[in-house]
């Protein structure tokens, strides 16, 4: 039985794109509380099946597949810049093309622009009519208005006309700044890229006996399976300690290890991987929102895509990218000893290097230094900072770390950083290796 969350959010999924969604409607509709209908709301948007504006409301938009991310919907437009829709409302749900600025003759504006497309202009009411009536949308930008019969055209024809305060150069910015955030957000691998799927999966029931799990045994050559009841929930692991030397006619249900770790198609292959190396797990079942089984994700699959994504290019650099990419290794002091610039994106508000990224200094340094000793994977599992004193912009820094010890499982490194032969910082870092 779907809880009232669950029955929400399905009502929403069956709406169509377009639809204006309110908490009292849905409450109404589906005989709810108003704080249940918007909760399950919020959720809904979290997932990117609505978007919510300001003094439009609420409104169903087409879920985008992740190949597909770059690509913004007019109602996210809308919240980027914040704007205010002048008409066209039943268009927001639709996805955008590319955006158009619109400084130069019409004539020659019109040549680029074409329907599914945003023309971003400022006070120029026949603009705003060619571009809406050849499909596109229109972001007027410097706060001005559009004219009576433009908004009437708009919504005529289903196309947003937007208006923001903003120039048209930070318009522009802006939403590049978006569509560059989602191309990083694209690049990142998740669960869902690389699992298992439920139809090639071997599960159990909890009402199967032991003796199920030998025939799978038998089968597979895998000793580990999730256990699930009749609605799919799972409910469990069962491995094969579980069941040595049990009555091969006794319930799974008794034997299995209960409410075990799961994670869902959302979550990034390198939690999954800390995951498991910190827990000591080989397999991780994959669940919905209903705690449903949608598939499973083995070490292997994990460690396989994070040596994957190491050699992938980045389509957008975020700041760890940044700073590493200024590291470079100082051959002429030996081994384990590395160079950083500070770059202006790498300091605080007072022009001095700021503490995330002396953090990923530190955290990449010694992660280098570690490979260095032995090959693998590692995740970073404790960091200490003892002291660290303002760099200015624009200076390079020396990072020698200094590997004080090297297990099977685990490292030890110390890091000192240096600039113009001052120590201005000193971090101890724990990571546990991952054997390939």
């Amino acid at each position: 039985m779907a809880t009232k969350h669950e029955q929400i959010l399905q009502h929403i999924e069956s709406l169509t794109v377009g639809n204006k969604i309110s908490v009292r409607q849905v409450a109404k509709d589906l005989s709810v509380s108003e704080g249940t209908a918007y909760r399950a709301i919020k959720d809904a948007e979290n997932k990117g099946l609505v978007s919510t504006i300001e003094r439009v409301g609420t409104i169903r938009i087409e879920k985008k597949k992740k190949e597909n991310i770059e690509k913004l919907t007019y109602a996210e437009i809308v919240n980027i810049v914040d704007g205010q829709v002048l008409g066209g409302r039943e268009g927001l749900h639709k996805t955008l093309n590319q955006f158009v600025i619109g400084a130069m003759k019409l004539e020659a504006m019109l040549r680029y622009v074409g329907a599914g497309d945003l023309l971003i202009v400022g006070n120029r009411d026949k603009a705003h009519e060619e571009a809406i009536k050849a499909g596109s949308a229109v972001l007027i930008t410097g706060g001005f208005d559009a004219d009576d019969n433009v908004k009437q055209l708009a919504d005529e024809k289903k196309l947003p006309i937007i208006s923001t305060s903003y120039d048209t150069f930070t318009v522009a910015t802006m939403i590049n700044r978006a569509i560059y955030d989602q191309l990083i957000k694209k690049e990142i691998v998740v669960v869902d890229d690389i699992l298992t799927s439920v139809d090639r999966t071997f599960f159990m029931k909890t009402t199967d006996e032991v003796d199920k799990w030998f025939e799978l045994n038998d089968e597979t050559k895998h000793s580990r399976f999730p256990v699930v009841d009749d609605n799919m929930k799972v409910q469990g692991m069962v491995t094969s300690k579980d069941v040595m030397g049990v009555d091969r006619k006794t319930m799974i249900e008794k034997v299995m290890t209960k409410n075990p770790i799961t994670v869902n198609a959302r979550t990034s292959v390198a939690n999954s991987a800390h995951l498991m190396v910190w827990e000591g797990i080989e397999l991780l079942p994959v669940i919905d929102d209903h705690h449903r089984l949608l598939g499973i994700v083995s070490r292997q699959d994990v460690l396989k895509a994070l040596q994957v994504i190491q050699r992938q290019p980045q389509v957008g650099d975020t700041i760890d990218d940044i700073v590493t990419s200024q590291f470079v290794e100082d051959s002429d002091a030996g081994q384990n000893v590395f160079q950083c610039k500070v770059t202006p994106q790498m300091t605080n508000h007072l022009g001095t290097i700021s503490y995330g990224v002396f953090t990923t200094i530190v955290t990449e340094a010694g992660s280098r230094a570690l490979r260095n000793y032995k090959k693998g994977d590692l995740v970073i599992e404790n960091l200490t900072i003892y002291f660290m004193k303002p760099v200015q912009i624009d200076t390079t820094l020396e990072v020698h770390p200094n590997v004080l010890e090297v297990g099977r499982k685990f490292g030890k490194v110390d890091v000192d950083v240096y600039n113009e032969g001052k120590n201005v910082g000193k971090a101890l870092l724990m990571a546990q290796l991952i054997d390939r």
